[in-house]
């Protein structure tokens, strides 16, 4: 386990909560890739030995966090999945912007 990387653990708790979201098959479908994604490239830009190979997989994140954000607005999901996706996105955007 990935240990004292808060964005790393707001991702995977959103992911976690994927099943709670109703949503058509393909754009759930998208959904569950895209929200992949972020934990992903978290986990793996963190294991990089330079900050210019970590910078690289967190702005992917970031993508990857903004695609959940539009299919979100699009599904019209509740406040609280639009805010923990808020922080989320937050968080990331620090770790690729605030260096």
């Amino acid at each position: 386990m990935i240990q004292n990387f808060r964005t790393y653990d707001l991702a995977l708790n959103f992911y976690r909560r994927l099943p709670t979201i109703k949503a058509p098959a393909p754009i759930k479908d998208q959904l569950a890739r895209a929200a992949l994604s972020i934990v992903l490239n978290l986990a793996e830009g963190s294991g990089k030995p330079t900050k210019k190979d970590q910078l690289r997989f967190y702005a992917i994140a970031f993508g990857s966090v903004r695609e959940v954000q539009a299919i979100s607005d699009i599904l019209n999901c509740n406040q609280t999945i639009t805010d923990q996706l808020d922080h989320l996105a937050a968080s990331i955007y620090k770790l690729v912007y605030k260096q």
